[in-house]
């Protein structure tokens, strides 16, 4: 190997671990009381940024928050519905600046297709599709209002699911959420890479949290799960954690309109 070689390989490699960092930039963490959005946003905290955490449970995110500033960084707790739409836009107005959005929140309601209810595809739709335009609605618009949009640029990454890349029993109105949350993702960033201003997905397979334990002390629901996974194990938060950081951070500053897919290789099959 050259000098020369040696030389621009030094220069890579000693700025890598810097373009992970967020210091200096805001971001907004949805559904950010419990489960991934909790752990999201301590994890942006850790990297140095400025971060408001969204949840419908002032106690829970108050939590969160207060954990963040006893480790030494910067978090603010809002108690706000993401259905909320004039809630939500207050909480951005609020905000100092606005340079990431994880857009987590979520829910899922598993049963038969014949058996959904209006009420509940009415629910799903608002809370996994409508809310979360929304909210990046209200995000983009702030980050086009900042005068150094260019410089600093923006990220959203929306959390979908394996199930907005695969279709499932009993989960019609998830998936149908999910893919059109991947859909919004590419649409995005097509229309706002001109801006600077980047959007990917992050698609989790099963997590193995204490929100999910209940669902896998069913035997039939957890071979039915593990059989579908060729690595053959449940995901961990620190997994989906690492990949959301990677996505809003600099380290990803080409990166935009795709899904970082962690399943095990759900479907590669």
């Amino acid at each position: 190997m050259s000098e020369h070689s040696s030389s621009q390989i030094d220069t890579v490699s000693c700025g890598i671990a810097s373009r992970f960092r967020l210091d200096g930039r805001v971001a907004l963490v949805t559904g950010a009381g419990v489960g991934i959005g909790r752990s999201v946003a301590a994890a942006l905290a850790q990297a140095g940024a400025e971060v408001w955490l969204v949840a419908r449970t002032l106690a829970r995110v108050e939590e969160a928050a207060a954990e963040i500033r006893a480790a030494g960084g910067r978090a603010h707790a809002e108690a706000c519905d993401v259905t909320d739409a004039p809630g939500m836009r207050r909480v951005v107005a609020a905000m100092p600046a606005l340079d990431v959005l994880v857009n987590n929140a979520g829910s899922n309601i598993p049963e038969p297709f014949v058996d959904v209810t209006e009420a509940h595809l009415d629910r799903i739709l608002e809370l996994n599709v409508r809310a979360a335009f929304l909210v990046a609605q209200a995000a983009v618009r702030r980050m086009l209002a900042s005068a150094d949009r260019n410089v600093r640029g923006g990220s959203i990454v929306n959390i979908t699911s394996t199930m907005g890349h695969v279709g499932a029993e009993n989960r019609t109105v998830y998936c149908l959420t999910k893919h059109a949350m991947e859909g919004l993702t590419k649409a995005l960033a097509v229309e706002l890479a001109p801006h600077n201003i980047r959007v990917n997905s992050v698609a989790p397979t099963f997590i193995d949290t204490p929100m999910t334990a209940p669902m896998f002390e069913r035997p039939g629901f957890s071979k039915w799960v593990h059989d579908r996974i060729p690595m053959g194990r449940l995901g961990r938060l620190d997994e989906v954690v690492t990949a959301v950081l990677f996505a809003a951070s600099p380290a990803a500053s080409l990166m935009t309109g795709t899904s970082i897919v962690i399943d095990g290789g759900w479907t590669a099959r």
